[in-house]
């Protein structure tokens, strides 16, 4: 067990944002541990005042003027969507005192948080998102985590290291996932905490992003999603199987989307209105979530169980957006897959350059298993090294071009 507290990436990012910005949202799942991270950065002078308390709740919905009369900034507003009525008064306080750092704000329902600001706060407030934890941040490794890039020299510092990661404990990683509660605590009992997470999320997030009369069908539309991770999102398929009408599934993916459940990987095109149109990939943000969902009892059925593959290229693609995320910048990442069904796993465009990653659970890649990465010239764009994401123990070169890249320097 731990209470010390973890540092985390976003730190640096944060305090230089805190310095440009009059406002600053910090949003994300439940139980990321957004309130432990800006209460870690608070100064003692900042006020910190949380809209879970139904007192100031009601104070800063009825009357938010007051609200800001009684408590004067900096201040620290946890969970600030409960009461968006506070919006507008902070932009008229932001543009009275014209400095930074005056508000920092969290909130857990990203699309209903981002609405209100960016109708009410625009060009005055500084957005960034926190996940669960990374694997860097849990050994140890926060503040030297730049966002991911299969550089065969960067890969190789990164395993000197010593950090190995075996099967066993990967798997281990994978089954309890990313939150910090349980993540660091191995005396959390896993599925007594997911199923409370599950029925908080249902009660509370679900209850206010929508109307869902039948919150059984929706826990069984979560559940047909969890199988899905890592697959190419196929939504009638996934309207049958939840036993709901394909308008009640897309809007209730939104709901997964919005409340940083899943997240979901667009294919790459050239031509960006076609990307958008094609089919994108579905990846759940916490793959312990997604394994107490689909039932896996132990690490150990896990790793020998069908979604053993899926599961392990979820956890992958989550950790290298995290990387961007965490360093406050847009994950530039997609997926490759053309008319003949030929997939690259993932593609990460930065500056120009596409770096192609295949992620496959063997020990032993051979120059066979990059095959495929050749596909990516037919883009006509600047190809940087790449290789495959795999459980081998050493950065060795497949081909002029791809390597081989263990898990551990995620």
């Amino acid at each position: 067990m731990t209470d010390r507290y973890l540092s985390r990436t976003l730190e640096r990012f944060f305090r230089k944002a805190d310095r440009q910005f009059p406002v600053l949202l910090v949003t994300g799942p439940r139980q990321v541990g957004k309130t432990t991270f800006v209460q870690h950065a608070c100064a003692a002078s900042r006020t910190y005042l949380t809209l879970d308390d139904p007192t100031l709740r009601s104070l800063a919905k009825e009357d938010p003027a007051l609200f800001l009369q009684r408590f004067r900034p900096p201040m620290l507003v946890d969970e600030f969507q409960y009461a968006p009525e506070l919006l507008p008064h902070i932009k008229m306080e932001v543009d009275r005192q014209r400095k930074p750092g005056l508000f920092w704000l969290t909130g857990s329902q990203h699309f209903q948080a981002m609405k209100g600001v960016s109708e009410s706060l625009a060009g005055r407030v500084g957005i960034v998102n926190l996940l669960g934890f990374s694997h860097r941040e849990m050994i140890g490794k926060s503040q030297d985590a730049e966002p991911f890039l299969p550089d065969p020299m960067e890969i190789s510092r990164r395993l000197t290291e010593k950090n190995p990661v075996s099967l066993r404990d990967l798997y281990r990683i994978i089954w309890r996932g990313a939150y910090p509660a349980i993540a660091v605590n191995d005396e959390i009992e896993r599925d007594l905490f997911f199923s409370s997470y599950i029925q908080t999320y249902l009660q509370r997030d679900v209850r206010d992003l929508a109307r869902v009369g039948d919150e059984t069908a929706f826990l069984r539309f979560l559940r047909a999603a969890a199988a899905r991770t890592g697959r190419l999102l196929n939504m009638a398929d996934l309207a049958r199987d939840a036993d709901v009408a394909p308008n009640t599934a897309k809007s209730w993916l939104s709901i997964l989307q919005g409340s940083g459940v899943v997240f979901l990987l667009q294919p790459w095109h050239s031509n960006i209105t076609k990307r958008m149109v094609k089919t994108p990939k579905l990846y759940f943000l916490d793959t312990g979530l997604c394994a107490y969902l689909t039932e896996w009892s132990s690490p150990e059925t896990l790793e020998a169980g069908a979604m053993s593959g899926a599961v392990l290229e979820t956890w992958v693609v989550v950790e290298i957006l995290k990387s961007y995320l965490h360093a406050g910048r847009q994950a530039p990442l997609y997926y490759y897959r053309d008319k003949d069904k030929l997939e690259i796993d993932l593609l990460i465009f930065r500056d120009g350059t596409v770096y192609p990653l295949e992620i496959k659970k063997t020990a032993n890649p051979t120059k066979r298993d990059v095959r495929g990465l050749g596909a990516i010239e037919k883009l006509g764009q600047t190809i940087g090294p790449g290789g495959i994401i795999c459980l081998c123990q050493t950065n060795l070169p497949l081909t002029d071009r791809f390597h081989s890249i263990p898990v551990a320097a995620l």
